[in-house]
């Protein structure tokens, strides 16, 4: 049997004041970076700009990979994106039923705590190259339903 994997995609945005762009999921009380999985043919590059817009009615460009990030419990693997605004607009939408622009020190508790690593390991390591880690343990959306996030 052919095992399956899916791939992710999330952009970390910031704005000038250096805060960093959250979007409130429409069907969980749950912050996270703009992003998705990767569709039928898409690059992760390509993924990442069509899910920013979709998200936040944004357009956006890449500016550089920041991570590799393997979640074996889940066969998945996800891009981190550190990305920038060309134009557009914040715009809710059926997937967000909010947007903002957040301090790092004051990211909601209600954010994917696997996406706060992410923008840390951009936050700290800066130029250093490519990040590529493992994380495991249950999604936000499980710890959700236990009541626990």
């Amino acid at each position: 049997m052919k095992e399956i994997f899916t791939i992710g995609v999330f952009g970390i945005i910031r704005d000038e004041k250096n805060r960093i762009l959250f979007v409130l999921r429409n069907d969980y009380d749950l912050w996270n970076l703009p992003g998705g999985g990767l569709e039928k043919g898409e690059s992760p590059w390509e993924g990442v700009i069509r899910e920013i817009k979709e998200e936040t009615g944004l357009n956006a460009e890449v500016i550089r990979l920041i991570g590799v990030y393997s979640k074996p419990d889940k066969d998945e693997v996800v891009f981190s994106f550190e990305c920038k605004v060309i134009d557009g607009e914040l715009t809710l939408n059926e997937e967000a039923k909010d947007i903002r622009y957040f301090p790092f020190n004051e990211i909601p508790n209600n954010t994917s705590k696997k996406q706060v690593e992410r923008v840390r390991d951009m936050l700290e390591g800066a130029d250093d190259g490519v990040i590529m880690k493992i994380q495991r343990g249950k999604s936000s959306i499980e710890l959700i339903k236990e009541g626990r996030l």
